[in-house]
């Protein structure tokens, strides 16, 4: 785009760019770009976590599907960094609504790890995995409108 405007504008292609345009006119990705890499970035998080499940059974089965679990969390997590831009994934994951799903889910995937490879806890390790599952499925919910209010009509109707 800014080539484009360059170009109508008339100005020069020698013409020297400063370092914030520099680093902005290489970094961009076209549409197509960003959207092969989320599925590339989502769909190994989903093979990660698929792969750690099934590790499972495994001796030391437990490290591995923590390990896995938890990197595929992460690479789903950044596979939207490619729609977004990782700016404003960040400043999204941080607003009022979504700060405390935001928080637990990267508290939990840090004491997954240091469950099953610093305190050596096996039962904490599962429960800061089914955690991080909950907490990344309820930061995914705020980004659908309305999703939160149905899940919680939900959960209330069956309860009450």
């Amino acid at each position: 785009m800014d080539k484009l405007r360059r170009v109508l504008s008339g100005r020069d292609d020698n013409e020297e760019l400063g370092l914030t345009a520099q680093v902005l006119d290489a970094s961009t990705l076209s549409y197509s770009t960003r959207i092969k890499w989320f599925a590339i970035c989502f769909a190994s998080g989903i093979l990660c976590s698929i792969l750690g499940t099934a590790l499972l059974f495994l001796p030391k089965g437990l490290q591995l599907f923590a390990v896995f679990y938890t990197l595929g969390n992460i690479a789903a997590l950044a596979s939207t960094c490619f729609l977004m831009g990782p700016l404003k994934q960040l400043k999204r994951m941080f607003e009022p609504n979504r700060l405390i799903a935001t928080c637990v889910m990267l508290l939990c995937l840090v004491l997954t790890l240091c469950s099953v490879f610093w305190w050596q806890k096996k039962p904490l390790a599962i429960i800061f995995c089914i955690l991080q599952f909950l907490a990344m499925t309820w930061y995914s919910l705020s980004y659908i409108p309305f999703a939160r209010d149905a899940v919680i009509k939900c959960f209330n109707s069956c309860l009450g």
